[in-house]
Order: C-alpha cells, then sequence, then structure tokens
C-alpha cells in the first residue's frame, strides 16, 4: 500500500477499495495515438531522436546485450508536477483484452524488471519537460522473442475518488509503450480454448426470438504478439450450415502468453436442433480452433418428452407385472 498524504484520511474498511482503485488508475490501455501517450495534463514519450519523432520504442537486442535509451515527460499543466518513473511488464486484460501495465507493487519479469531509469523520481516544471535516460539490459538467458512493457509517469499525488469520497484515492498514470524483440527463433502459436454455448430460448418453440451467448478462450501459446482474427461457424443436423461470419470485438494485440475470455452472441440460435459451433482463429501462420456441441431443446418440449418416457416406463411394468400374476 502506497503512503498516502496527511490530508487524506483512510478508514480501514476503505482499504480494499483504495488499493484496487490505484491499480485500476495505473493501467495503461490501449489508445491510438500518432506520438506521445498523454492524459491532457502530461505525457509520455521516447526523446526524439533527429528530425522526427517516436510513437513507441521499438527495440531489437539480443540476449546480454545492454541498450541506452531516454524518455521524455512533458507537463502541460501551469503548475510543477512530481511523477514516480519506473518500468513495467504490460499484459492483456483479461476482460477485454486491452493493453495493459502493472502496477510498480506487482513483479516484474521482462522490461519492468531489465530496463532502469537514471531517476526514479523527477519534477517536471509548468509546460516544460524533463528528459530521462534509462538503460535496459536483456539477461543473458532471456527468452526469444516479443517482450512488451511500457516506462510510466506515475502522478505522486493521490486524487480524491468520485464525489469527493473520504478514503477514496485515485493515482493516475501514463506510459510510452516498449516493444522489445529479443532476437532469436520466433514461435508464433494460437489457440481457442474452453468453448461454451448457453441458449436463451422461449418455452414454447416459435412463441419468441431465441439466441444463444458464445463464449470462448483465445490463447497466445507463442512468443511473439499476434494480431488475431476469428472465425464463427454453426452447423446443425445432417451439416447444415446455420451461421457463419467474422467476429467483431478481438483485440487487435494480442500479447505473448496472454489469455483473454471473449463472447459472441448469436441472435436466432435455433430453437430445436443438435448440431456444433466452431470458433477458429488465425493470425499469419498461427491457427486454432475450439468446438462445442449443442442440443436445443426447449424446455416445455424436454418436460413433455420427459413425461411420455416416465408413463410408457410405468405402463410397460405394470404390463409385466400382470403378466407375471396372471
Amino acid at each position: 500500500m502506497r503512503r498516502l498524504p496527511a490530508h487524506l484520511p483512510l478508514p480501514a474498511p476503505l482499504l480494499p477499495l483504495l488499493a484496487a482503485l490505484l491499480a485500476l488508475a495505473a493501467s495503461l490501455y490501449a489508445v491510438p495515438a500518432a506520438y506521445a501517450a498523454d492524459n491532457g495534463e502530461w505525457s509520455v514519450e521516447p526523446t526524439a531522436s533527429g528530425p522526427g519523432r517516436r510513437p513507441y520504442f521499438y527495440l531489437s537486442a539480443d540476449p546480454g546485450t545492454t541498450l541506452n535509451d531516454s524518455v521524455t515527460v512533458t507537463n502541460k499543466t501551469t503548475v510543477p508536477m512530481t511523477f514516480l518513473l519506473y518500468a513495467a511488464d504490460a499484459h492483456n486484460t483479461p476482460r477485454d483484452g486491452g493493453f495493459a501495465v502493472r502496477t510498480r507493487e506487482e513483479r516484474q519479469r521482462g522490461v519492468g524488471a531489465w530496463a532502469e531509469p537514471d531517476r526514479t523520481r523527477v519534477t517536471v516544471p509548468a509546460r516544460s519537460s524533463v528528459t530521462v535516460p534509462y538503460t535496459l539490459t536483456v539477461p543473458e538467458d532471456a527468452e526469444p522473442g516479443d517482450h512488451p512493457g511500457a516506462l510510466v509517469a506515475l502522478d505522486e499525488r493521490v486524487a480524491p475518488g468520485a464525489g469527493g469520497a473520504v478514503g477514496v484515492g485515485i493515482r493516475r498514470a501514463v506510459g510510452a509503450r516498449v516493444h522489445l524483440r529479443v532476437n532469436g527463433p520466433a514461435v508464433p502459436a494460437l489457440a481457442v480454448e474452453d468453448v461454451r454455448y448457453s441458449p436463451d430460448t422461449p418455452l414454447v418453440p416459435g412463441t419468441g426470438d431465441s439466441s444463444a451467448l458464445i463464449s470462448y478462450t483465445l490463447h497466445n501459446r507463442g512468443n511473439v504478439t499476434l494480431n488475431p482474427k476469428v472465425a464463427l461457424r454453426a452447423e446443425g443436423l445432417f451439416g447444415r450450415t446455420l451461421l457463419a461470419r467474422d467476429l467483431t470485438g478481438v483485440p487487435g494485440e494480442l500479447l505473448p502468453r496472454q489469455k483473454i475470455r471473449l463472447t459472441a452472441s448469436w441472435a436466432g440460435a435455433p430453437q430445436l436442433d443438435w448440431g456444433e459451433v466452431t470458433l477458429t482463429a488465425s493470425a499469419g501462420d498461427a491457427r486454432g480452433s475450439g468446438a462445442v456441441s449443442f442440443l436445443a431443446v426447449p424446455w416445455l418440449v424436454t418436460a413433455v418428452l420427459a413425461a411420455a418416457g416416465a408413463g410408457a416406463l410405468l405402463w410397460l411394468r405394470a404390463r409385466r407385472r400382470a403378466a407375471r400374476e396372471g
């Protein structure tokens, strides 16, 4: 837990909530930008080299190599600001696959452990910029492939929560992405796992609309960042094609070794059918698929069939008993 300023009292019951807000505020989600990572008050970007500007840090190195570069933090406000400067590993958020980074308190294993700014605390005057050199040392045993991360400027101040709630604080961070490729074999691998089918059908067939929710896990099993596409296909009884479409909402960047849980809706899903749903993911030469079978039978039909079956069984037993007694 970070030490909070004395003017922000912190009742003990709100400690877990504050910790969650701090972690959330320190995450950096993917926002398309031409250059600097910017929240309107301050920005963080690779220091310009020559006449051009760099949107991110694009680095390539062999294991055991040391790289030197610098990051520029710009204060766009009218008052000085002090930031904690640190490197962090990146990951995909499990819920939607957004690009995010670890907090300072979390364990770092890649860029977050290998990159070290010359200063970890920097004060930037109003409407000014400060450039801080940093060193990135790639270990001898570093795994080949992509190691995404960011150089993060975390505002030292703790802002009050929504509505000025006492004891609830938020700390904000902005970071410049680091795309590090450690030279060696690139192994793209993609898998679709744990496919599930959840129908929502009317009690009586034909009396209402039906739908289904298809959920699945997209898993980058390789060591390079992928840009996956996912196709959905559903077949009914006797191989009839019920649905075939490319899915939207798939994240544009699936980082190495990351898993994300995604869903797709199917309006007009069958109310009475038996078939299979297949999801096929592809990204360049990487390809993976997963499937799940479904049996669409309304509850009323199921109950009628069960009742009929139970009645037939009872009638058959009664006949056998009567035959034995006769």
